[in-house]
């Protein structure tokens, strides 16, 4: 079952790269509405008021193979629960209708994964909307009809918040423990122009920002909490003091410039566009980069499988990057995964992709973030990170 399940992981990663490659990359002009505590100073008593109905909220990620990522939110009154993908890298929610009884949509039974699906009928506060939604992936799509009910996702409700009802799955869904997807992109990314669930709770956070740490398991998870994310605040418990941060320069993925890359004695030193994506398990590189990394690491392609490998005791490099001048080094207990491939084989977590003008050069998934906690910053248009601590390693 396991490695089946791994080469749906690999199918899931290509899936979000061909997503990527086939999205333009948008300008979106920045407008300011001003300070609220500058809106409410001067009314007596109303800024108290204000802040005390401010919140922060967090849920652990559940991880497998410190490769996939995931969590738990809940739809509906009373609350049903679906674990799903929290995903920097899209902007909308969806999960699976019960009307949807394919295989696929209930789980595919040699996967060892049941579904979770929304049953309208059984949440008082459900209202149909009565648009289609499709979402198109690189290797499948899912789509159905928009809704919306009262969401909660780490301790913050969002009322009336709309989502997709999927009515269909593409099959690489039904083999992973997924129920759904709620995209953390800003809004202009989101498909049918819906307010992503992150901008809706903006008014109820401490702060306008959310925390991503993932964390590192030598002995491999298969379903444990390992990571968390914050809404409305820094973790300062996984996450170093020192943080560091660069502007976007977009808004529809969390996209930055980074002024360089190397690993041994190759080196990229010019500046390319980047994603911070918690919904990409591995790095996405140029096919440049990607041959810099394979020929300085000694890595071969294992076409089985689709990804390059190396012997689980070999003495590698670091990838090191350089954002707002600031060096950001991966070492290889990040970048090396057992994935089980047996033979004392393990798996460089790295793919090669080619933006061709339109889209970022780099994914920097979730090896990137398990070193490096992720701050992002709604309210002020930038990235942050810091280091993350790892008990394990």
């Amino acid at each position: 079952m396991m490695t089946f399940f791994r080469r749906m992981k690999v199918l899931f990663v290509l899936a979000a790269v061909v997503a990527v490659l086939n999205a333009a990359v948008f300008e979106v002009p920045i407008a300011s509405a001003g300070s609220k505590r500058a809106q409410l100073m001067p009314k007596a008593g109303e800024w108290q008021k204000y802040t005390q109905k401010l919140a922060t909220g967090s849920q652990p990620f559940i991880d497998y193979y410190d490769d996939f990522y995931l969590g738990i939110i809940s739809l509906g009154t009373p609350k049903q629960n679906f674990t799903i993908v929290l995903d920097t890298g899209s902007s909308n929610l969806w999960v699976i209708d019960a009307k949807c009884t394919t295989e696929a949509c209930k789980g595919y039974s040699d996967s060892g994964f049941t579904k979770h699906r929304f049953d309208t009928t059984k949440s008082s506060t459900y209202k149909k909307n009565g648009k289609f939604f499709s979402i198109q992936y690189g290797s499948g799509s899912c789509y159905g009809n928009l809704a919306s009910d009262n969401l909660n996702f780490g301790g913050i409700e969002v009322d009336n918040q709309v989502f997709g009802l999927a009515e269909h799955i593409a099959d690489v869904f039904g083999y992973q423990p997924v129920d759904g997807i709620l995209g953390l992109g800003w809004p202009s990314l989101a498909v049918d122009n819906v307010v992503p669930p992150i901008q809706n709770a903006l008014s109820q956070l401490t702060a306008p920002l959310f925390t991503v740490w993932l964390d590192r398991k030598i002995k491999p998870s298969e379903g444990g909490n390992a990571g968390l994310i914050t809404y409305g605040a820094l973790d300062t418990t996984n996450c170093a003091a020192q943080v560091d941060y660069v502007k976007l320069s977009s808004l529809t993925y969390w996209q930055f410039p980074i002024d360089s890359f190397e690993v041994g004695s190759y080196k990229h030193a010019k500046s390319a566009q980047v994603i911070s994506d918690t919904g990409t398990s591995w790095l996405g590189a140029p096919e440049a980069d990607t041959n810099g990394i394979v020929k300085q690491t000694g890595a071969t392609y294992d076409y089985t499988n689709g990804i390059y490998t190396v012997s689980c005791d070999a003495k590698l490099p670091d990838l090191v990057f350089k954002i707002g001048g600031k060096t950001y080094t991966i070492p290889q207990k990040e970048y090396v995964l057992d994935l089980g491939l047996g033979g004392g084989t393990c798996a460089i977590t790295l793919f090669s992709m080619e933006g061709g003008g339109f889209g970022p050069a780099w994914i920097l998934g979730d090896t990137f973030i398990r070193t490096y906690c992720q701050i992002y910053d709604v309210g002020n248009k930038q990235i942050g990170f810091a280091l993350a601590k790892h008990a394990d390693v």
